[in-house]
């Protein structure tokens, strides 16, 4: 009979300690060890996994974890293995084209939020474009019914035209579903309904696919572990295997991953560093946008996002100048525009504030979409040079739509939005803000301002208020209004009926 070894691991930092301990000695948190059972294997499938071990063993599927060897540098060949396009842009954009063979990507966000959506309107994408490979869908959570019968709903409705994306002037936009071939997809998308890892590797053995998604690994376990599914060791021991698989076989594997109340992955920090790729999956259920940004990727940049909206039909994409702003609406006290970017793309974000007398204690400040932090520096900022008092006003600032941006170029229209909220003054329509702000009330050069310029008078903004000498060029379809300091911004706010006199 295998031994079996009792171990602890550190949920925050994955280290793992032979006994118990109330603070982890690694990363310094508090009540993070779990302890877990698990026993001792052969070293092969102890490297590789028994499943997978397996694998290797009858099918002598060549790979290099199997027999390394050190080489230089020079000796190394590089085959240009050409990415698998998702058939939808929007997350092509965030992956640095497409999925990489042998590749594994998890993608995490909150319940309900859409990631199965997205990932069967994906999966139905490959199936009609991938001409010899085809693509397994496991589901730990649903039955296959369930699957056949929103797959029904969701591809269908894609197929005929329904649900597309929304259009860019007259210009239309293909949906995250659209397109589609039904018989091709009803031939070459594999449903898998499955808990148990080595059935899911011996399915997958046996099907042959160029992608694989696993929904979800908190529901996958190893039966050779005492552990419950969703535990620390099963998380772990399964995520290695996986790993292994897709290096071994060359398929790319998609898992999700749920999150825990305070927004991080659920399990040890393992698993982030294990797969290639981390996407999360944000937005609020109660606003139809919904974003997938880029936290990790070994292929590309994390700097880019891909931007949808949920509608009655699955996920439409959103393309450039999709998230449109009235440049003509009337003025309103606290609200501000700000192109911010995301990557290569740009978005007009809109900036809300509100300020309100606090009741008791300590005065709160609440944000939504935008660092609290950096919103607690920017109130300090405009109570040291702004002359505003705000020490005893509750404020609240956020990003309508649900986006969230957190790049310090949105600094001046945060100062500016709540400025305005608390003075009761707008600035002129037709007005967008951009800049960030320095402790010492100094308004500071940013990257990309002849971008954002562009894509602001694009939607027909025709004033930017920015830092002196910006150096925005080639955009004479709009003005910009230099600021060098905190105060010079706040005069640019005019007056609205009821507003007060500026203390600067």
């Amino acid at each position: 009979m295998a031994k079996v070894r009792t171990r602890f691991v550190c949920s925050a930092c994955g280290s793992m300690h032979p006994k118990w301990m109330g603070k982890c000695p690694d990363c310094g948190v508090w009540d993070a060890l779990e302890s877990f059972v698990e026993p001792k294997t052969d070293q092969v499938a102890e490297t590789h996994g028994t499943a997978v071990a397996t694998w290797l063993a009858e099918e002598g599927v060549p790979t290099a974890v199997r027999a390394a060897q050190a080489l230089p540098l020079a000796e190394i060949s590089v085959d240009d293995v050409p990415r698998i396009p998702t058939g939808i842009g929007e997350l092509d954009r965030v992956l640095g084209g497409g999925l990489v063979p042998g590749s594994v990507v998890l993608l995490g966000g909150e319940p309900g939020i859409g990631k199965s959506t997205l990932l069967l309107q994906t999966v139905g994408r490959l199936a009609s474009r991938t001409q010899a490979s085809p693509v397994l869908y496991v589901s730990s959570e649903e039955s296959a019914q369930q699957i056949r019968l929103r797959a029904d709903r969701i591809l269908a409705s894609a197929s005929s035209g329904v649900g597309g994306g929304r259009t860019s002037g007259d210009e239309p936009v293909e949906g995250a579903g659209s397109g589609l071939d039904p018989e091709r997809v009803h031939r070459q998308l594999f449903v898998l309904a499955e808990t148990n890892l080595a059935r899911v590797v011996e399915q997958a053995r046996r099907v042959q696919p160029a992608v694989c998604v696993i929904d979800s690994i908190q529901m996958i376990y190893r039966g050779d572990l005492e552990a419950a599914p969703g535990s620390v060791a099963q998380l772990r021991r399964c995520c290695i295997e996986l790993v292994y698989l897709a290096k071994a076989s060359g398929m790319a594997i998609v898992v999700v991953g749920h999150l825990t109340k305070d927004g991080q992955f659920a399990g040890p920090k393992m698993l982030e560093h294990l797969v290639d790729v981390v996407l999360s999956f944000e937005g609020d259920r109660d606003h139809g946008h919904r974003i997938v940004r880029g936290v990790k990727n070994r292929f590309g940049s994390t700097l880019e996002i891909g931007l949808f909206e949920m509608t009655g039909t699955g996920l439409d994409q959103v393309p450039e100048g999709g998230v449109v702003v009235d440049p003509a609406a009337p003025p309103n006290p606290g609200t501000v525009i700000c192109p911010s970017l995301h990557g290569s793309r740009c978005l007009l974000a809109e900036v809300q504030a509100l300020t309100a007398t606090g009741i008791m204690g300590a005065a709160r400040r609440k944000t939504s979409g935008l660092d609290s932090n950096r919103l607690a520096m920017i109130i300090a900022v405009l109570e040291k040079h702004g002359g505003l008092r705000l020490a005893d006003q509750d404020v609240y600032a956020a990003v309508a739509g649900g986006l969230r941006v957190v790049e310090p170029a949105i600094d001046l229209a945060v100062l500016l939005a709540v400025a305005g909220a608390h003075l009761r003054r707008s600035l002129p329509p037709g007005t967008a803000v951009v800049g960030e702000v320095g402790l010492s009330g100094e308004i500071r050069p940013l990257q990309h301002p002849t971008h954002r310029a562009a894509e602001a008078a694009r939607h027909g903004f025709r004033r930017l208020i920015g830092p002196q000498g910006g150096g925005i060029r080639g955009c004479e379809e709009i003005v910009l209004e230099g600021v060098r300091t905190v105060g010079e911004a706040i005069e640019r706010l005019e007056a609205v009926s009821g507003g007060r006199p500026i203390a600067v």
